[in-house]
């Protein structure tokens, strides 16, 4: 007979990543990480290969406004009930009915021709870009539903495995069928990918924490509904400080991580070389931190997880700033790249978990959507509109020393907030073990 407790006589730090709870948020991550890709390198190649100018290319970066604007249509997703369909479940019939808008839209982009009719491809693109956004605004709450609280740590890594599985997978597959076939063929296989979520949902149903949305009856109670997430957010105690170092924690690494590139480029780092540490070395690290980062936040916590990879990820940005100084030296790029991969990893895991923990169950895609939107627009907008000008002003080393500083207010915004005890305040019901706060918005 098959022993059904297979999964305790692995290692004790593998036994949480082999739980169904963990293996769904992978598969979900998959479906998640697929679409990007198709509007980001696959369809850059693919207008390159048409003979599309570079000006016109370089436009296409536009489709990605979707990703940072989900949040507006985010509520929809939480309280609207698809018809028929809806049967299968709040969070199950959303992840079908997308998956198949996105799948629909994909195989629209690739039917037509770049040469014929740039418009309609870039028309095209925008479609896939709003369905891939919303594809993610529907598995994240579906992952943070669907895994406890204890869960989040690991799920949160297993999410981003997906995720780069996805996005590598469904790169590499058009790439591989456009050499052999043609790129309309290369798009409808990617298609596929958005498979993994459907399976996902039919397989673990509709998430035990997930709560039914009120009944809208009129516009009055949908635009009560489109708010609430909101005000359900800020009448918890210290709500604006959370929000401040949501905001602010990952300036230093968002303004960083913008512009290694061209500090490769400065010292002379050949295409080869930045191939195999940034991208290959680097890609190893980042999945080596997510796994320690899994195991840090399930034995230490979240507090202790997430403040460890706020300072981790505050210095590796010194590491650069060594980098810069050193000069070309292979040895202290694979330090460099590999420390701060690792660090990103941990981070992605920890601060990912709190930022889940943040949601309160009954509006979970509108308020993730929103935080995890508010994590990189600052050091987004910063990087757009001053990096470039701080580094010709001051120089590489200089501005990965202002970066470092940037990161340090997060730093002690999280410690005080330990210290006060609001990071355990500050949490929504998905954080709560028990599950049970309910959200009284206008108590």
């Amino acid at each position: 007979m098959r022993n059904p407790d297979w999964r305790k006589r692995l290692p004790i730090g593998l036994q949480p990543y082999f739980q169904k709870s963990a293996i769904a948020a992978l598969l979900l991550g998959v479906s998640s990480g697929f679409p990007f890709a198709m509007i980001a390198a696959t369809l850059t190649t693919r207008l390159a290969q048409s003979g599309i100018e570079k000006s016109t290319v370089t436009l296409f970066a536009l489709t990605f406004l979707a990703y940072n604007f989900k949040w507006i249509w985010a509520p929809i997703v939480d309280v609207v009930k698809l018809p028929i369909i809806g049967r299968l479940g709040q969070r199950v019939s959303w992840l079908i009915f997308v998956a198949i808008l996105v799948a629909f839209s994909i195989i629209v982009l690739g039917t037509l021709d770049p040469k014929a009719d740039i418009a309609s491809v870039a028309i095209a693109a925008i479609c896939v870009g709003i369905a891939g956004a919303t594809f993610d605004i529907v598995i994240d709450a579906y992952r943070i539903e669907l895994l406890k609280p204890e869960e989040l740590g690991v799920g949160s890594g297993m999410s981003q495995y997906g995720w780069r599985m996805g996005a590598a997978g469904a790169g590499s597959l058009a790439l591989v069928v456009a050499a052999r076939s043609d790129w309309a063929t290369a798009y409808y296989a990617c298609a596929c990918f958005s498979l993994f979520a459907v399976f996902t949902g039919l397989w673990m149903g509709e998430p035990s924490r997930r709560k039914e949305p009120q009944k809208l009856t009129n516009p009055l109670q949908a635009a009560i509904a489109y708010v609430s997430p909101l005000i359900e957010f800020f009448k918890r105690s210290g709500a604006v400080v959370v929000l401040i170092f949501v905001l602010v924690h990952k300036i230093g690494d968002t303004l960083a991580n913008l512009t290694f590139r061209l500090l490769f480029e400065d010292l002379g780092f050949t295409n080869d070389e930045v191939a195999f540490y940034d991208v290959g070395l680097g890609f190893i690290a980042l999945l080596v931190g997510i796994f320690i980062g899994g195991i840090i936040y399930a034995r230490f916590g979240m507090k202790k997880a997430v403040m460890l990879s706020l300072i981790l990820m505050m210095v590796s940005n010194l590491s650069f700033a060594g980098l810069a100084a050193i000069g070309h030296n292979n040895w202290a790029m694979a330090g460099a790249i590999g420390f701060e991969n690792f660090a990103s990893g941990i981070g992605g895991v920890a601060v990912v978990a709190y930022i889940s923990a943040l949601c309160n169950l009954q509006f979970t895609a509108t308020q993730f959507a929103l935080l995890s939107a508010a994590a990189s627009i600052i050091g987004r907008f910063l990087t757009g509109t001053t990096a470039g000008q701080l580094i010709e002003s001051f120089g590489f080393v200089n501005f990965y020393l202002l970066t470092t500083l940037a990161a340090l207010p997060g730093c002690i915004i999280f410690w005080l907030m330990i210290r006060s005890g609001l990071v355990d305040r500050s949490l929504g019901d998905v954080g709560s073990k028990d599950g049970e706060q309910e959200a009284d918005i206008f108590a």
